[in-house]
């Protein structure tokens, strides 16, 4: 079947030109006093685009803590922990390997399922559990399980906001119906440094994407 004569199709097709015509028609549509300026609003523009929705620009939260202390864990060659492979899978080595940064998807721990079972807790629940001690310093990427964020904040409360024990950079946008809302208003009621996406919207996608503009950001400078 023929494309209809009423659908025009814009004429960018290099993968770097349809990328920059993206993020001009979101600068089009967003109005002009945006919540973030300067890097904040890369990154906020690159959440928009991985999610195709400008209107979440008003649920954003991006802490200028979290990209300061992001940055500079970046360029010191961090370890970025996520709750899910599809997060890793969301941030490329050519964009990280530079940087000399690691990725470790907790779901991939060993024995996990066993552990979560005897614990009977979720397994995202148990790796962040068993990961936590390790996560001073680095960053922590959740994007899908609320019971994640939830068990890292348990962990982190009433730690000092300057204790090695905390991450450089929290990114909380688990996606879904239960406790997704919960937990990130928690996350931005704290002192952390964090990235997060209020209601129920989220996912690795949009997770991996602030790391991704993070990492941009960091080989800019």
């Amino acid at each position: 079947m023929p494309m209809p004569s009423d659908i025009v199709l814009d004429a960018a097709s290099d993968p770097r030109e349809i990328e920059r015509r993206s993020f001009a028609l979101i600068d089009a549509e967003c109005p002009e006093l945006r919540p973030f300026s300067g890097p904040l609003w890369t990154i906020a523009r690159r959440c928009i685009h991985t999610l195709g929705d400008v209107d979440i620009v008003s649920s954003l939260r991006l802490s200028e803590a979290g990209m300061e202390r992001g940055l500079a864990a970046l360029r010191r060659g961090c370890t970025i922990f996520t709750d899910t492979r599809m997060a890793a899978a969301g941030m490329p080595q050519r964009r990280l390997g530079p940087l000399g940064v690691t990725v470790e998807a907790m779901m991939a721990l060993p024995c996990l399922e066993e552990v979560a079972a005897s614990a009977g807790v979720t397994r995202s629940r148990a790796a962040v559990e068993l990961l936590a001690p390790r996560m001073g310093g680095q960053i922590v990427v959740i994007g899908n399980a609320p019971t994640a964020l939830l068990a890292l904040l348990e962990y982190l409360d009433g730690v000092p906001e300057d204790d090695p024990a905390v991450p450089a950079l929290i990114v909380g946008m688990p996606v879904g119906f239960v406790n997704a809302a919960q937990s990130k208003e928690w996350l931005c009621r704290t002192a952390l440094p964090y990235f997060t996406l209020l209601g129920r919207k989220g996912g690795s996608a949009v997770a991996a994407a602030c790391i991704n503009a993070l990492a941009i950001l960091a080989q800019e400078e």
